[in-house]
């Protein structure tokens, strides 16, 4: 018994002190919790904004989802030439992702004239890149007529705001005058 009371008594003696000052020991996780930052995730398609952090600034800005390249079927000349004998495939629809401010920055159209653009485009067809007008072919986001005129491909949207910023800016002289133009007459 003398023996356990040995240990038992300055294990009891030890917790009913007062606790012990913490000594500054310098460890790697002591340093790296000192220098712990918050991160901020941001989530795509979200506007960038500055972040403060110490002595630095943080921009977060999502990178646009690229145009996927068109694929130019093969051409075998022994089966081509009897299936076809206009030699064209046909359209070739978008399928890749992105949303229109990327595709109007995309387009060089500038953002102060994005309003202006999702304002025609929202009516002539709804932001899809394949929209297709069956009576007169008029193809794309802004309804390029006919198709063949879009520089690329017609239901690239990139292609097809590229072509329409050119036709507004030289028809009407600005976006803001297209839309003027088309509140008036519902077309463009």
């Amino acid at each position: 018994m003398g023996f356990s009371v040995a240990i038992v008594a300055p294990a009891g003696l030890a917790m009913s002190a007062s606790e012990p000052a913490q000594a500054s020991v310098t460890t790697a996780y002591s340093l790296a919790a000192r220098d712990a930052q918050n991160i901020t995730v941001s989530v795509h398609g979200a506007t960038p904004t500055a972040q403060t952090r110490d002595s630095f600034d943080v921009y977060v800005t999502p990178k646009p989802t690229p145009t996927p390249e068109p694929v130019v079927a093969s051409s075998d000349s022994s089966s081509s030439s009897s299936s076809s004998s206009s030699g064209s495939a046909g359209p070739m629809y978008y399928s890749g992702g992105g949303a229109p401010a990327e595709w109007m920055a995309a387009a060089g159209i500038a953002s102060s004239d994005w309003g202006y653009v999702d304002y025609i485009v929202s009516r002539e067809s709804g932001w899809n890149p394949n929209a297709t007008n069956s009576g007169s072919g008029a193809c794309g986001l802004v309804q390029a007529l006919p198709c063949s005129k879009v520089d690329g491909n017609g239901y690239d949207p990139v292609d097809n705001l590229r072509w329409g910023n050119g036709y507004a800016v030289g028809r009407y002289g600005s976006w803001a005058a297209a839309v003027a133009f088309w509140s008036a007459n519902d077309w463009w």
